[in-house]
């Protein structure tokens, strides 16, 4: 597999993707937050001191998702048509299970932005939450599936 990062110098450089077809493309990510029995129960009752964290990390999730050009050196800007975040609540593992799904049309895909969507959803529920609980651990960040672009599609196989 040729490493297409890198000028002929061997210095890190951005894709040059004027030459590929949009396509339709989607990837999911997942992670995972987990917590005190206690902490969990404050978030689920809507009772954590700095608001809806839930709400506030699905927001914060999306944002992540269209700034990742910004985070990451090498990602394009790219004009995503759907960004989603499900929370599920895991009582028995006293954890937040969080997956972000993105779509766009374009020349290269979303892989990273899922990633960074589920990524700043976790650290957000770990900002709201750590006045209670700075024992969190945020886990499991994994791309779980993708569709679209010239490598085809990709789906997680260790679920």
């Amino acid at each position: 597999m040729e490493l297409t990062h890198f000028n002929n110098s061997g210095k890190a450089r951005m894709v040059d993707v004027s030459v590929k077809e949009e396509t339709r493309r989607e990837a999911v990510a997942e992670g995972r937050i987990t917590m005190k029995p206690s902490t969990l129960a404050l978030v689920k009752q809507g009772a954590m001191g700095k608001g809806d964290v839930l709400g506030v990390a699905q927001v914060a999730g999306v944002m992540g998702a269209k700034r990742t050009w910004d985070l990451i050196p090498m990602c394009h800007p790219l004009l995503l048509t759907g960004v989603n975040l499900e929370f599920v609540i895991d009582d028995a593992g006293s954890a937040i299970n969080i997956k972000a799904v993105v779509k766009t049309t374009g020349k290269t895909g979303v892989e990273m932005e899922a990633l960074t969507a589920a990524s700043v959803a976790a650290l957000t529920i770990y900002d709201m939450c750590k006045a209670v609980d700075k024992g969190m651990t945020i886990e499991y960040i994994r791309l779980m599936a993708k569709s679209g672009g010239k490598s085809g599609d990709y789906v997680r196989e260790d679920k």
